[in-house]
């Protein structure tokens, strides 16, 4: 067997795989003389059926199945064994007049080559790694939603000043219908919020969708509708009320700082705030960080030049899956998945620079921290290493949690990588002007 390639350019290949009888022979006249032994056909004893008609029913089948195999197993062979980064995997090349009733063979295979390319963490860019902080006006409103949640809720007929009122929004044309509860202040008109003083459970009011609130984004919530219908949205929708409701605040004392924290971890107000700004912050730093490598992979991706072998990729993705696609579908799944692809490039040759791998024991230690955490949630603060580490064996007998498993660790280490390498301006924010910076509506 002989097998050359030729580089058509520096993205394409094709590979010619020459197959001779003596390759063959040997183990189609194995498997014949096998068949022979066991073949049951009318007029002839067990294994005294002749090879000619065993070859004539036989031989073409076999001899397609074992040049296959040959054809596969010494493939791979030499892609391996010639380090040859591909993408996809090899295509045949369709022959018209290829004949099978000839003893010596050859087939040819394109190959998609992976693109050489750098990647430069360090290179200037306009990327920023926001520190969120809780501000004052959030830490009140969260004292405020405190007192609120352990007060006494008192059901009334009428709204008045302060009160919640619930009920559904709805809007046929756009398809709304959401129950959702709402403080009168949540409006960004006052009048708005007067014209619901004196409604009753049962009134209908219109409202116009425009202006409602101060920030669209708000229109999420309480509409339940996407981030792209909320902009400019200007519709008028129904707000049937269900539910009326006051509270009697919680007063800020000892009893409640204990129910909230246990005995005496807060002892004030001061102390409240700055506990509730510690939980908050630290939470902030998961959206954050997120923020920070969503932001890093879209700016590797637009800065990191390199052309794709498309046309073959197009011709892979066609019978790639388990169904066939035309050359549109094709073309348009590529298009989809372009993106993707050239992360997975770049993030394999960042991995491959920074020898970032992942141990056996990395992965059973992040499981383990996963799991703690997940037992906390439901009040096991104090989990036996024996309760845990069983769990931990069952979770990493599943190959599919494995593989999720080790994505989040990887992840875990390109954003360390990142943090360390990738310039970017350090930025404090309210969480307000993240979630703007989210949407691409706050300037650097």
């Amino acid at each position: 067997m002989n097998i050359t390639r030729n580089n058509v350019d520096a993205l394409n290949a094709v590979v010619t795989v020459e197959v001779e009888k003596n390759d063959y022979a040997e183990k189609v006249d194995k498997i014949l003389a096998d068949y022979r032994k066991n073949a049951a056909i009318k007029g002839f004893r067990k294994g005294t059926v002749p090879m000619s008609l065993i070859q004539k029913q036989y031989g073409k089948a076999i001899l397609l199945e074992e040049v296959n195999k040959l054809l596969q197993d010494n493939l791979n062979k030499y892609l391996v064994a010639e380090k040859l980064d591909i993408l996809g995997n090899p295509l045949p090349k369709v022959t018209e007049d290829f004949n099978w009733d000839l003893e010596d063979y050859k087939f040819e295979f394109e190959l998609g080559l992976a693109p050489e390319f750098k990647v430069d963490l360090s290179a200037k860019n306009d990327l920023v790694h926001y520190k969120i902080i809780a501000d004052e006006k959030m830490l009140n409103d969260q004292v405020a939603r405190i007192q609120k949640q352990y007060g006494k809720l008192i059901a009334k007929d009428t709204v008045g000043e302060g009160d919640d009122v619930s009920g559904f929004f709805t809007n046929e044309e756009k398809a709304i219908n959401n129950r959702t509860t709402l403080s009168l202040d949540v409006f960004a008109d006052k009048k708005t919020a007067n014209s619901f003083i004196g409604k009753k459970v049962g009134d209908v009011m219109t409202l116009k969708t425009k202006g409602l609130f101060d920030d669209d984004h708000k229109l999420m919530d309480f509409l339940a509708i996407g981030h792209d219908d909320v902009h400019g949205l200007d519709v008028e929708v129904s707000f049937t009320i269900d539910e009326v409701t006051t509270h009697e605040p919680a007063t800020l004392d000892q009893e409640l700082f204990d129910k909230l924290f246990g005995p005496k971890a807060v002892t004030s107000v001061a102390e409240l705030k700055a506990k509730i700004k510690e939980d908050a912050e630290q939470q902030f730093i998961q959206q954050s960080d997120q923020k920070f490598l969503n932001d890093v992979t879209e700016s590797l991706i637009a800065s990191t030049k390199f052309d794709l072998p498309s046309s073959f990729l197009k011709k892979w993705i066609q019978t790639a899956g388990e169904n066939p696609m035309t050359a549109e579908e094709a073309e348009a799944e590529y298009t989809k998945s372009e993106n993707g692809l050239r992360y997975q490039l770049i993030e394999g040759k960042i991995m491959a620079e920074n020898n970032l791998q992942i141990t056996f024991e990395e992965l059973k230690d992040f499981t383990s921290n996963v799991i703690k955490k997940q037992m906390a949630q439901f009040g096991q603060m104090n989990p036996t290493d024996e309760d845990v580490q069983g769990i931990v064996a069952r979770v990493m007998s599943n190959q599919d949690e494995v593989k999720r498993l080790s994505e989040q660790v990887m992840s875990e280490k390109m954003l360390n990588l990142f943090k360390d390498k990738v310039k970017a301006k350090a930025k404090e924010v309210s969480y307000d002007e993240f979630i703007k910076a989210m949407y691409g509506e706050l300037n650097h």
